[in-house]
């Protein structure tokens, strides 16, 4: 006989993952079905900026942003206690600068130059002005990896390598999905497929590909040190943004520098020039990068949609949501998405409004 699950998620991912821990504490039996490796595509690939003070947020997003990252700090205490694993979750905050002024506000504050430098002393400094923003930053392969431990310690089913090909519903209301090998029952499915999203037959989400690189630099000497000394010792501390690239410190030694936006389909394939690109501008903030060893370059796809805005809610066939697009907000918006989805997804509304965010829009 075939097993009735009460929610299949589709997609391993942060978003998949997540939700899939979320539903099964709130007592679902849930199938989690990727179609590689859980955790390997996006959510392997993030830069992990907990950005929701980022002047260039959608106002969209704002209010579900906050509340995202307000559980942060919970989401990641509950995940380590439950699997014991460690997770670089950074306070520092971060340094912005900015071709304009923009409003100061709860957690954003205009500084000097002198202040920057007392700060970040081996900072060459850009002519826009300069903000504090008290934003945190996470090491998103460790989530992931506490998140999927996390998954198969509460008993959840995985299907790995096992494609979803179409949603199977019978009179609108579905029944549960068809993939490459089996078809699997639920009367509630989950599309946190993310770049991926669109190629589900059914209701056809509006998704897209985005590809971005990034590289980790780092320098032996740091690498070489043990964490005390090396926090002490490191070049860099707060993560910083400017309109040539973000840099993000972690625990590790690495320094990740992000992040190009193209569209160029699902091609993943590393382009050497990109890859300078991002060494040089980071040396444009802080020389001595011009230096650093190139510990990993690669790219990812981000789950674009045509709004840039993300598909969070019921699509029009009953039972079939949507968790997805999150464009380049994945990591930031994971503790809150899985809350709402959650609740949406078991009890039939959300603790906020998704209205904006509804897969119904297009």
């Amino acid at each position: 006989m075939q097993k009735q699950y009460d929610v299949i998620v589709i997609g391993g991912g942060i978003i998949g993952l997540a939700l899939a821990w979320q539903l099964s504490r709130s007592s679902a039996n849930v199938l989690l079905i990727e179609k590689r490796e859980p955790g390997q595509e996006a959510s392997h690939a993030g830069g992990g900026m907990i950005a929701d003070l980022d002047p260039v947020l959608p106002a969209e997003l704002l209010e579900l942003a906050h509340r995202s990252a307000k559980l942060y700090p919970t989401f990641v205490s509950e995940l380590v206690a439950e699997t014991q694993r460690p997770i670089d979750l950074r306070d520092a905050g971060v340094i912005a600068f900015e071709e304009h002024a923009i409003p100061q506000s709860d957690g954003i504050r205009a500084i000097s130059a002198d202040e920057v430098l007392r700060l970040e002393p081996k900072l060459t400094l850009p002519p826009d002005p300069a903000y504090t923003m008290q934003e945190r930053a996470i090491d998103p392969r460790d989530l992931v990896s506490a998140l999927l431990l996390a998954v198969r310690q509460s008993g959840i089913d995985i299907a790995s390598g096992e494609s979803v090909v179409k949603i199977i519903s019978e009179h609108g209301h579905t029944v549960g999905v068809a993939t490459d090998r089996a078809s699997h029952s639920a009367p509630r499915v989950v599309n946190c497929a993310g770049a991926w999203a669109s190629q589900i037959a059914g209701e056809k989400l509006p998704t897209m590909p985005v590809k971005g690189h990034m590289v980790a630099l780092a320098f032996p000497e740091e690498l070489a040190m043990a964490p005390e000394a090396r926090e002490e010792q490191r070049i860099l501390r707060h993560v910083l943004r400017s309109r040539w690239c973000y840099i993000i410190p972690r625990s590790n030694g690495r320094y990740v520098v992000g992040s190009t936006v193209e569209p160029a389909g699902f091609d993943k394939s590393l382009n050497s020039y990109r890859v300078k690109r991002l060494q040089d501008s980071a040396a444009r903030l802080i020389p001595q990068f011009a230096e650093a060893k190139i510990a990993e370059a690669w790219t990812g796809l981000r789950p674009g949609t045509p709004d840039n805005l993300p598909l969070l809610g019921e699509t029009h066939t009953s039972g079939y949501f949507a968790a997805t697009g999150h464009y380049r907000d994945g990591i930031l918006l994971t503790p809150v998405t899985a809350e709402v989805m959650c609740s949406l997804i078991l009890e039939g509304k959300a603790p906020l409004s998704l209205d904006r965010f509804s897969p119904r829009r297009f």
